[in-house]
C-alpha cells in the first residue's frame, strides 16, 4: 500500500505556497494540492481536502502566510498589505463553522500580525513572523497531541479494543492525532490495541480515513456499519470508545462529527467508557453550553450520492448535519494534553484553560 511518513504530513510550507495532503483521494491514492492563492485554501477546506478541527487550524494559519506573501509581491506598505490580509482572513472564517480550531488560529495570528504592523515593523520581517507562528501553531498541535495520547493511554489495558467514529488521527491534526492518538500512545507503551472504526455515512471518513491510516502504521483495525455499534457494544465487543470534537464548550458539551451522540447514548446504555479527546485549541470557553456551537449543515447531495451514484430518489429532500453535540453527562471523562479531566466540567476545565 501507498505510506507516508509519521506523525502525517498533512499540511506543509513549500516553496511559498500551501501544500495539502488531499483527503478527498484516500485512500485510493495519496495526492497533493497546491494552494496558491487564498481562494484555493478555502476550497480545499470546504471540500475537506484537509479536514479535522485541528489540521483546519493549521491550513488557516498557513493560508494567513500566503496571503501576506501575495500582498508583499505587489506593495512593501505593511498598512496596506493588512487591509488584504483581513479580507482574506474573513474569507478563511466563513468556510467551516463548527471547528474552533480554525477561529484559535487566525486569531492568533491576526492577533501578532496586527502587533508587529502598528510597531511599524518591515513587511518582510512581518512575513517571516507569520510564517514563523503557522510553523509553531503546527509544531505545538503535534506535541499536544503527543502529550494527550500519552495521557488518554493510561485509560486502557493491554489488548483493549477501542470504538471511534470519523476520523481523528494524524490526517484531521498536525500529523498525529487526538482520538487515535490515544491508539498511537498505547502502541509506543508497548500495549497492543486493536480498533473498530465506524464507516461514518455521508462521507465515510472512517472507512476511507482512519482505517487508511490505522493500515498504514501497522495497527488491527476493523470497519463497521455506523449502525453495527450498538451491536459490537452488547456483545462486549468493546472496551472504550474514543472520539475527537470539533468544539468543546464551557460545561464539557462537544460538538462532534454527526452519529457521536447516539454513539454516546449507546455506551452509556452498555457501560463502556465514552472518552472525547481533544487538545486545548478545540476548547471554547466563551461559548456556555452545546446549544450554542453553531452546527455546520452541509450539501444534501452528499446523503443523497454514494460512490458516484444516485442514493435517493429524484425529488426526495436530504437534511445533511455534519456535526452532533454529546451532553456532558454522557461523557466519562475528557482527554487533554494537561491529563485527563472528569466532572464537574465546568470547574474542571476551566482549570485546563488556566493552564
Amino acid at each position: 500500500m501507498n505510506t507516508l511518513p509519521f506523525p502525517f504530513p498533512v499540511v506543509t510550507w513549500d516553496d511559498g505556497e500551501v501544500v495539502l495532503l488531499d483527503q478527498t483521494e484516500l485512500p485510493g491514492k495519496i495526492a497533493w494540492r497546491r494552494c496558491r492563492d487564498i481562494n484555493s485554501v478555502c476550497t480545499g477546506i470546504r471540500q475537506l481536502a484537509v479536514r479535522g478541527a485541528p489540521a483546519i487550524g493549521v491550513a488557516a494559519a498557513y493560508g494567513l502566510a500566503l496571503s501576506w506573501r501575495l500582498g508583499r509581491e505587489k506593495t512593501d506598505d505593511p498598512h496596506t498589505i493588512l487591509d488584504g490580509f483581513k479580507r482574506d482572513r474573513k474569507e478563511l472564517a466563513a468556510t467551516r463553522p463548527t471547528a474552533v480550531n480554525l477561529f484559535w488560529a487566525l486569531d492568533r495570528v491576526n492577533g501578532r500580525t496586527e502587533a508587529m504592523v502598528a510597531a511599524g515593523e518591515d513587511a518582510d520581517v512581518i512575513g517571516t513572523a507569520i510564517l514563523a507562528e503557522a510553523q509553531a501553531i503546527l509544531d505545538e498541535d503535534i506535541e499536544m497531541c503527543r502529550n494527550l495520547g500519552m495521557h488518554g493511554q493510561t485509560l486502557l489495558n493491554d489488548f483493549s479494543t477501542v470504538l471511534t467514529h470519523c476520523n481523528a488521527g494524524g490526517l484531521a491534526t498536525g500529523g498525529y492525532g487526538t482520538a487515535v492518538g490515544v491508539v498511537y500512545a498505547a502502541r509506543e507503551m508497548g500495549k497492543t490495541l486493536s480498533v473498530f472504526a465506524d464507516e461514518t455515512r455521508p462521507l465515510l471518513q472512517g472507512a476511507r480515513l482512519t482505517a487508511w491510516e490505522l493500515q498504514n502504521q501497522g495497527i488491527d483495525v476493523t470497519v463497521l456499519c455506523d449502525s453495527a455499534a450498538a451491536s459490537a457494544l452488547k456483545l462486549g465487543k468493546v472496551d472504550a470508545v474514543i472520539t475527537g470534537a470539533d468544539r468543546i464548550a464551557a460545561n464539557g458539551d462537544a460538538a462532534n462529527k454527526i452519529g457521536t451522540y447516539p454513539l454516546a447514548v449507546l455506551a452509556n446504555r452498555h457501560g463502556v467508557p465514552f472518552y472525547v479527546a481533544a487538545p486545548g485549541s478545540t476548547f471554547d470557553a466563551e461559548t456556555e453550553t452545546g446549544e450554542g456551537i453553531e452546527i455546520e449543515i452541509r450539501n444534501p447531495a452528499e446523503v443523497q450520492e454514494f460512490h458516484g451514484g444516485r442514493a435517493t430518489p429524484e425529488g426526495v429532500q436530504a437534511w445533511n448535519p455534519a456535526f452532533d453535540v454529546t451532553p456532558n453527562d454522557l461523557i466519562t471523562a475528557i482527554i487533554t494534553e494537561h491529563g485527563v479531566v472528569r466532572p464537574p466540567y465546568r470547574e474542571n476545565l476551566a482549570k485546563v484553560w488556566g493552564k
